[in-house]
C-alpha cells in the first residue's frame, strides 16, 4: 500500500471521528463535565542508612579517688533582744489549763526567827482569778536595839466583765517596826520605846481596761490608788493619805501612727501631831504622738504639769533607731518627770526618818543618748549617757543632836551627769547573768554642801543559775563607793566603800517538798548604807517550802 492511500484511510477514520462526536454533542447537552481519578500519588522517602558504632572498652584505672565532705557546722542562733517592759495581762492559752499554786515557806537563822512565807492561787485564771499573798519576820542583830520587824498580807484578783473589759483590784497592808540603834555616843541610855518607831501602809488599787480596742481604734486603763499612812513613835504620829488616779488612752492610725493621751492627778494630805496639814497635790496631762516601723519608734509630746497649782512645761520626746537584725539599737530622749515628796516614800527610801516639816516634789529633765543590742548568739549590752537638771532634791542628813534621825532637807537645784552600763548572758532558763555599773557626778548642788545619801558610785551583779533540773543556784552582788554624809558638828565627810555579797540554793527532796539556804553578807563587811546604821554581818537563813498543790 503506497503512502497516499494510507493518508487517505487515515482522514476518513478522522472524519468520521468527528462526526461521532459532534452527534454526541447534539443529543445531550445539560451533562455536567467529571474528572475520574484513577490513581493517587504518595510520596515516600527512602529508609535512612542506619551507622554502626563500636564502643571501644574504658581503659582500666587501678587509683582509688579521695572524696573530701565539707559539712558547715549548723548552729540555731536565738539573740537575746531587750525590749520595753510594760504591763499587761497575760493572755492565757485556752488548750493550758490554770494550775493554782499553793506554797508555805518557813525558815530561821541567826538573825531571823522566824520567817515564813506564803502564796495561794484561786480561780480558773481565764475570767477570773484570786492570789493571796503574806510575809512575816522578825530579825535582831548583834548591836543593842538592832530590831527589824515585818509582816505583810495582800490579795490581788481580777474578773472579767464581758468580752472586751476586765477588772482588777489590788488591797494590802504592811506593817514594820524599825528601832534608832544608830546613836552617837553608844552610852547613851534610852529606853525600847523611845527607840520604836512604827509604819504601817494600807492602801488599795482598782484598774479597769479594754482588752481589746474599740471599733474606733481607742485602748483606754483607768486607774484609782488609794493610799493610808502611819507613822508612831515615841513623841507623836503623823498620818498621810494619799489618792492617785491616771487616765490613759492611745488611739492607732494602721500599724505605723498613734496617738497617746493621758492625765494623771496625784494627791498627798499629812499631818503631823502637833502641826499644820501639809498638801502636796500634782496634776499632769501628756499628749503625745507616735510612730512605730520595723526600724524606728518614735514618740513626740509635751508634759503639762501643775506643782502645788504652780505651772511647768516638760519635755517628753523619744526614740529608738534599730537595725534591720535588731542586733543594734540607738536611743534618745528629752524627757520629764516627778518624783512624788511624801513621807511613806520617804521611808522606803530611809526608814530612820523623822517625820519631815516639808514636803516637796523633785523635777527632773533629762537629756540622755545610748545604745543596747546583742553580741555574739547569747549576749547583751546597754550603754547610757545622760545629763539632768533636778529641781526641789530631797536629801537626809542625820540630826545634829544624837543622830539617830534623819532630817529631810531640800537642795532647789543640782546638776547631774550619770554614766549607766550593763552587759549580760542569758541561756534559756539554765543560766542568767547580769551585772551593771552606775557612775553619778553630782555638780553644783544648791543650798547643801553636798549630795547627802545619795551613791556617786554603784556596781551590781546577779547570777542565776539552773545546775540540774532539780537544783537552783543564785548569787547577788552589789558595791559602791561611800556617799556624802554630815557628822554631829555639821561637817561633810565621805562615807567608806561597800561590798556585798549573797548566794542560795534551792533544791527539791520529793515532789512536794523543797529545801533552801540563803546566805547573806558573806564577806562579812559591816558597812553603813545611812551614816551610823550598821548592817547586819555573815547571816544564814534556811528552811523548807512545802508545795500544796503538787
Amino acid at each position: 500500500m503506497s503512502i497516499i492511500q494510507v493518508i487517505g484511510k487515515s482522514l476518513v477514520v478522522g472524519a468520521g471521528l468527528l462526526s461521532l462526536g459532534l452527534c454526541a454533542m447534539a443529543q445531550d447537552s445539560s451533562k455536567r463535565k467529571t474528572i475520574d481519578i484513577t490513581s493517587t500519588f504518595k510520596p515516600v522517602l527512602r529508609d535512612a542508612v542506619k551507622l554502626n558504632f563500636s564502643a571501644a572498652q574504658p581503659a582500666l584505672d587501678t587509683t582509688r579517688p579521695v572524696l573530701g565532705y565539707s559539712i558547715p557546722v549548723q548552729q540555731v542562733k536565738l539573740p537575746y533582744q531587750p525590749g520595753t517592759l510594760k504591763p499587761v495581762a497575760m493572755q492565757i492559752d485556752s488548750l493550758v489549763p490554770w494550775k493554782n499554786s499553793q506554797y508555805v515557806k518557813v525558815g530561821v537563822g541567826n538573825n531571823h526567827i522566824p520567817y515564813a512565807q506564803a502564796g495561794f492561787s484561786f480561780g480558773e485564771g481565764k475570767a477570773s482569778y484570786l492570789n493571796l499573798y503574806g510575809e512575816v519576820f522578825a530579825s535582831k542583830g548583834k548591836l543593842d536595839f538592832q530590831k527589824h520587824n515585818m509582816a505583810e498580807v495582800r490579795a490581788r484578783a481580777g474578773q472579767m466583765l464581758n468580752q472586751n473589759h476586765q477588772v482588777s483590784a489590788t488591797v494590802g497592808f504592811k506593817g514594820e517596826d524599825y528601832f534608832l540603834y544608830g546613836y552617837r555616843p553608844t552610852t547613851l541610855d534610852f529606853t525600847k520605846r523611845e527607840l520604836r518607831q512604827q509604819f504601817q501602809t494600807l492602801d488599795g488599787e482598782v484598774t479597769l481596761r479594754n482588752t481589746n480596742p474599740t471599733e474606733f481604734g481607742l485602748s483606754y486603763q483607768p486607774t484609782v490608788r488609794v493610799v493610808s499612812f502611819r507613822h508612831n513613835n515615841a513623841d507623836s504620829s503623823a498620818r498621810e493619805q494619799n489618792f492617785v488616779f491616771k487616765l490613759p488612752v492611745q488611739k492607732t492610725f494602721g500599724k505605723s501612727f498613734g496617738i497617746n493621751l493621758a492625765f494623771t492627778g496625784d494627791l498627798t494630805n499629812y499631818k503631823a501631831d502637833g502641826k499644820s496639814t501639809i498638801k502636796n497635790n500634782l496634776f499632769q496631762l501628756a499628749p503625745s504622738l507616735l510612730l512605730k516601723t520595723p526600724n524606728v519608734s518614735i514618740q513626740t509630746g509635751i508634759l503639762p504639769s501643775w506643782d502645788n497649782k504652780v505651772f511647768h512645761m516638760l519635755p517628753n520626746i523619744l526614740a529608738d533607731f534599730t537595725t534591720n537584725d535588731k542586733q543594734f539599737t540607738f536611743q534618745a530622749g528629752y524627757i520629764g518627770y516627778f518624783n512624788k515628796g511624801s513621807m511613806q516614800r520617804f521611808s522606803t527610801i530611809n526608814p530612820w526618818i523623822a517625820q519631815p516639816d516639808q514636803l516637796l516634789n523633785t523635777r527632773v529633765v533629762e537629756l540622755y543618748g545610748g545604745i543596747k543590742g546583742v553580741l555574739a548568739q547569747h549576749f547583751t549590752y546597754n550603754a547610757k549617757l545622760g545629763v539632768q537638771k533636778q529641781r526641789n532634791v530631797n536629801l537626809f542628813v542625820n540630826d545634829l543632836r544624837d543622830g539617830k534621825t534623819f532630817l529631810t532637807v531640800y537642795a532647789p537645784e543640782m546638776d547631774v551627769v550619770t554614766v549607766h552600763g550593763e552587759i549580760g548572758y542569758h541561756k534559756g532558763e539554765k543560766l542568767t547573768f547580769t551585772s551593771g555599773i552606775t557612775y553619778n557626778n553630782f555638780v553644783d548642788v544648791e543650798g547643801q554642801e553636798k549630795a547627802w545619801g545619795l551613791f556617786p558610785l554603784e556596781v551590781n551583779a546577779s547570777l542565776r543559775w539552773k545546775i540540774i533540773d532539780d537544783l537552783y543556784f543564785k548569787t547577788d552582788f552589789i558595791g559602791w563607793d561611800g556617799p556624802a554624809y554630815r557628822n554631829q558638828s555639821g561637817l561633810a565627810f565621805k562615807g567608806d566603800k561597800a561590798f556585798d555579797l549573797s548566794s542560795g540554793l534551792e533544791f527539791k527532796v520529793t515532789k512536794s517538798i523543797d529545801l533552801w539556804l540563803q546566805m547573806n553578807n558573806i564577806l562579812n563587811n559591816r558597812y553603813e548604807r545611812w551614816n551610823q546604821y550598821q548592817v547586819y554581818g555573815f547571816n544564814v537563813l534556811g528552811g523548807v517550802i512545802l508545795r500544796l498543790n503538787r
